[in-house]
Protein backbone atom coordinates (compact mmCIF):
# COMPACT_ATOMS: atom_id res chain seq x y z
CA UNK A 1 0.00 0.00 0.00
CA UNK A 2 1.17 3.49 -0.69
CA UNK A 3 1.99 5.94 2.06
CA UNK A 4 -0.98 8.17 1.27
CA UNK A 5 -3.37 5.22 1.49
CA UNK A 6 -1.93 4.22 4.87
CA UNK A 7 -2.29 7.78 6.19
CA UNK A 8 -5.89 7.98 4.95
CA UNK A 9 -6.69 4.60 6.53
CA UNK A 10 -5.22 5.79 9.86
CA UNK A 11 -7.28 8.98 9.72
CA UNK A 12 -10.50 7.06 9.05
CA UNK A 13 -9.74 4.54 11.79
CA UNK A 14 -8.88 7.37 14.18
CA UNK A 15 -12.14 9.14 13.39
CA UNK A 16 -14.18 5.97 13.94
CA UNK A 17 -12.45 4.99 17.18
CA UNK A 18 -12.52 8.56 18.51
CA UNK A 19 -16.18 9.05 17.63
CA UNK A 20 -17.15 5.76 19.27
CA UNK A 21 -15.16 6.73 22.36
CA UNK A 22 -16.98 10.07 22.56
CA UNK A 23 -20.32 8.30 22.15
CA UNK A 24 -19.46 5.82 24.92
CA UNK A 25 -19.37 8.58 27.53
CA UNK A 26 -22.69 10.31 28.19
CA UNK A 27 -23.07 14.06 27.88
CA UNK A 28 -22.29 16.64 25.25
CA UNK A 29 -18.60 17.05 24.44
CA UNK A 30 -17.45 20.19 22.59
CA UNK A 31 -14.50 18.60 20.78
CA UNK A 32 -13.48 19.29 17.19
CA UNK A 33 -13.16 16.64 14.50
CA UNK A 34 -9.32 16.89 14.41
CA UNK A 35 -9.26 16.40 18.20
CA UNK A 36 -11.54 13.37 17.83
CA UNK A 37 -9.24 11.92 15.16
CA UNK A 38 -6.19 12.58 17.35
CA UNK A 39 -7.78 10.84 20.33
CA UNK A 40 -8.77 7.89 18.14
CA UNK A 41 -5.28 7.55 16.66
CA UNK A 42 -3.64 7.88 20.08
CA UNK A 43 -6.02 5.31 21.55
CA UNK A 44 -5.40 2.88 18.69
CA UNK A 45 -1.64 3.34 18.93
CA UNK A 46 -1.46 2.90 22.71
CA UNK A 47 -3.94 0.01 22.58
CA UNK A 48 -1.84 -1.68 19.89
CA UNK A 49 1.31 -1.29 21.97
CA UNK A 50 -0.43 -2.77 25.02
CA UNK A 51 -1.80 -5.67 22.97
CA UNK A 52 1.60 -6.50 21.54
CA UNK A 53 3.23 -6.26 24.96
CA UNK A 54 0.66 -8.45 26.72
CA UNK A 55 -0.65 -10.83 24.05
CA UNK A 56 2.19 -10.79 21.53
CA UNK A 57 -0.18 -9.86 18.71
CA UNK A 58 -2.08 -6.84 17.52
CA UNK A 59 -5.69 -6.55 18.70
CA UNK A 60 -5.81 -2.81 18.44
CA UNK A 61 -9.47 -1.99 17.66
CA UNK A 62 -11.14 -3.15 20.88
CA UNK A 63 -8.23 -2.23 23.11
CA UNK A 64 -7.74 1.01 21.18
CA UNK A 65 -11.40 1.85 21.76
CA UNK A 66 -11.02 1.25 25.51
CA UNK A 67 -7.90 3.42 25.67
CA UNK A 68 -9.60 6.16 23.62
CA UNK A 69 -12.53 6.18 26.07
CA UNK A 70 -9.99 6.64 28.85
CA UNK A 71 -8.35 9.52 26.98
CA UNK A 72 -11.73 11.23 26.43
CA UNK A 73 -12.42 10.84 30.15
CA UNK A 74 -9.02 12.34 31.01
CA UNK A 75 -9.68 15.28 28.67
CA UNK A 76 -13.01 15.87 30.42
CA UNK A 77 -11.33 15.70 33.83
CA UNK A 78 -8.67 18.18 32.73
CA UNK A 79 -11.47 20.61 31.78
CA UNK A 80 -13.03 20.29 35.22
CA UNK A 81 -15.76 17.87 34.23
CA UNK A 82 -16.58 14.33 35.17
CA UNK A 83 -18.01 11.16 33.74
CA UNK A 84 -21.26 12.72 32.53
CA UNK A 85 -20.28 16.40 32.25
CA UNK A 86 -17.64 17.64 29.79
CA UNK A 87 -16.52 20.52 32.01
CA UNK A 88 -17.25 24.15 32.61
CA UNK A 89 -14.63 25.67 30.30
CA UNK A 90 -16.55 25.24 27.02
CA UNK A 91 -20.18 25.85 27.98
Amino acid sequence: MSTIAIILALLVQGLIVGALARLALPGRDPMSIPATIGIGIAGSFIGGLIAVAIFGRNASFLLGFAVAVGIVYLVRRSRGGGLTEPGALHR
